[in-house]
C-alpha cells in the first residue's frame, strides 16, 4: 500500500510529537505529501468557557502548537502543510481527511481514564471507526 497523502493531527502532547516523527518517517519512505492539523476544540465541553478572551487563548495555543509541530517536521527533513480548524475535533479531521482524500491519518493516542472516555470517547477511536483511510495510533 503506498500513502501519497498523510495527514497527522496535533495538539501539543508527547504522543502528537511522536505521532508528528512517525509521520514523517512514512512521508520519506512513499514520497508523501504531510499535512499537520491542529482543531480548536469548539464543541460543548469548551463551550462552558466560550467567551471571546477563551476563544483568544484557543487561537493562540493553536498558532503556537502548529509552528512547533512544523519545524518538529522541518527537523525531520519535510516541508509539511499546515491547517488549523475550529470545532469537533474528531469530525473536524474526518471531514478534512475526505476531503482532501488523504491515504493515512496518523494520530497520537491519549491517556483519558476509563470513566472519561466511557463518557466522551477518543479522538482516535472516533477516527479510527468513521474514517474512510487507514488510521496508525502513535502510543
Amino acid at each position: 500500500m503506498v500513502f501519497c497523502k498523510i495527514l497527522v493531527c496535533c495538539d501539543g502532547s508527547k504522543h502528537s510529537d511522536k505521532a508528528i516523527k512517525i509521520s514523517c518517517d512514512v512521508a520519506k519512505k512513499y514520497d508523501s505529501d504531510l499535512t499537520i492539523m491542529y482543531v480548536v476544540d469548539k464543541t460543548v465541553r469548551s463551550d462552558v468557557f466560550a467567551g471571546s478572551e477563551y476563544t483568544k487563548i484557543l487561537r493562540k495555543y493553536a498558532q503556537d502548537t502548529i509552528l512547533r509541530a512544523q519545524r518538529l517536521a522541518k527537523s525531520q527533513g519535510i516541508e509539511p502543510n499546515v491547517i488549523i480548524k475550529e470545532g469537533n475535533v474528531s469530525e473536524q479531521i474526518i471531514q478534512y481527511s475526505k476531503k482532501s482524500r488523504t491515504d493515512l491519518i496518523v494520530v497520537g493516542s491519549k491517556g483519558l481514564g476509563a470513566v472519561l472516555r466511557f463518557m466522551l470517547g477518543s479522538v482516535s477511536t472516533k477516527i479510527a471507526n468513521h474514517s474512510l483511510c487507514s488510521v496508525l495510533i502513535v502510543k
